[in-house]
């Protein structure tokens, strides 16, 4: 069976007119433009290289729609996982030595590493922001290069404070703290009560990085101007670190080599009762009845506002990008035109269950918004995530120096001592000017 615009958004459009408008509140979109239509090639298959999920539900829904996808137009689809510090690299190595998976579900803006490398879907990309209501600006802008999509935006994963509602009161608070003054005293109290914090200095991708730019954001630092020149030492980012030094000697040992699953944990077994995290930590402590006590008392909330004034936050982003050398371009635009279509997107954003943060603004009347009082402090990460690059333009240097970790390395080698601040400031700069001044 080959796929055509009948097939592929035809019935689908009739099957959300008909299921899904009335459950999401939607409005019908497939009229607003010309929808594109991609025939795959005879014999395709593809292969999809993506990130090891922490909510199993939504890759459930993932599978279920590429399961869906292969049914309607008989391309069989391979769906490969790698940890989240894994897939840079062997992306990186599949578009240099041109040949690996099709597709892939990247970080940041790792596609902006190897734009020449990947099929330009702008089409795909201009038709669904023209159906959807838009893509949020954040996300946008990580997918695309001179003013084309090399990438489609998938998500964002919200990142925001987990805690132990009870362990906060019981260190003196009764209220979680609005800014950064008063979260270090958080901090400091919950560490004299034996419920310390925890966040990540190593070279976790989502949650070290997450961490470190709020931190340097918060107090007014960039990494780079308008311009793209490196204007990290500064009196701002000298503050950020004189702050990382503080909070972490309220954390508990060893975060300087935690990676992605190591805040979570160290969270559901009881040696932290605060860190940063996407709401997968709580759907982890729900589903296991010997942690339905952290469950009950868990809260979530955004980051503290440092003195620049205002909420200041990375939070983690993900790309889908089709590698040039795929012998199957048509089928693998058919492939996510079908992943984005309303039906199939809303399903798995609600199998996520709000750990991923939709790309396209019509998919935030999905009621997993609105299922849990949890799910308020990461419902809007989509819409006011600040771009890794900030306040540059994202490209091959900010996309090299997110890869090779500076920022995360800077406050690591201060707060354990491995340098002065100055001197990792110093260090970290030099360090982004290999980039930035190519």
């Amino acid at each position: 069976m080959t796929i055509n615009r009948r097939h592929l958004l035809g019935a689908s459009a009739g099957l959300v007119a008909a299921a899904g408008l009335n459950r999401f509140g939607l409005t019908p979109a497939f009229a607003q433009a010309a929808a594109p239509t991609y025939k795959p090639e005879e014999g395709a298959t593809l292969r999809l290289l993506r990130w090891v999920p922490f909510v199993p539900a939504e890759e459930a829904a993932w599978l279920a729609n590429t399961k869906k996808f292969t049914e309607a137009t008989g391309v069989p689809v391979r769906v490969d996982k790698e940890s989240w510090e894994d897939v840079r690299p062997k992306a990186a190595v599949a578009a240099n030595v041109g040949s690996g998976p099709d597709i892939v579900m990247s970080w940041f803006d790792d596609p902006q590493q190897y734009p020449d490398k990947l099929v330009d879907v702008t089409e795909l990309g201009e038709y669904l922001g023209a159906t959807h209501g838009g893509w949020y600006a954040g996300l946008e802008g990580y997918a695309k290069r001179d003013g084309k999509f090399i990438a489609l935006p998938l998500c964002a994963i919200g990142n925001a404070v987990v805690y132990r509602d009870s362990h906060m009161k019981a260190a003196g608070f009764q209220e979680f703290p609005k800014d950064t003054a008063g979260f270090l005293e958080l901090c400091k109290a919950m560490q004299a009560k034996g419920t310390p914090a925890g966040f990540p200095h190593g070279k976790a991708v989502g949650d070290g990085n997450n961490y470190a730019h709020w931190l340097l954001w918060s107090h007014g630092g960039m990494m780079v101007d308008e311009s793209g020149k490196v204007v990290l030492n500064s009196p701002e980012t000298l503050a950020s670190v004189k702050y990382a030094q503080e909070l972490y000697k309220t954390f508990i040992p060893g975060t300087e080599s935690w990676q992605d699953v190591n805040n979570n944990r160290a969270f559901l077994a009881r040696q932290v009762s605060l860190t940063a995290n996407g709401v997968s930590v709580y759907y982890a402590a729900k589903k296991d009845p010997s942690m339905a006590d952290i469950a009950e008392d868990m809260r979530s909330t955004n980051l503290p506002i440092g003195p620049v004034g205002k909420s200041v936050e990375l939070h983690q982003t993900s790309t889908l990008s089709i590698f040039k050398h795929t012998k199957y371009p048509e089928a693998a635009k058919a492939y996510l035109q079908f992943m984005y279509q309303a039906d199939n997107m809303n399903a798995w954003i609600e199998g996520a269950s709000a750990y991923c943060c939709q790309p396209l603004k019509e998919f935030a009347a999905n009621p997993v918004w609105k299922s849990n009082p949890i799910h308020e402090a990461y419902a809007r990460a989509s819409e006011t995530l600040r771009p890794n690059g900030y306040a540059g333009p994202l490209g091959t240097a900010s996309a090299g120096v997110m890869a090779d970790y500076v920022l995360v390395d800077m406050y690591a080698t201060a707060v354990t001592g491995q340098m002065t601040a100055e001197d990792a400031i110093a260090q970290a700069e030099k360090r982004a000017n290999r980039y930035y001044a190519t």
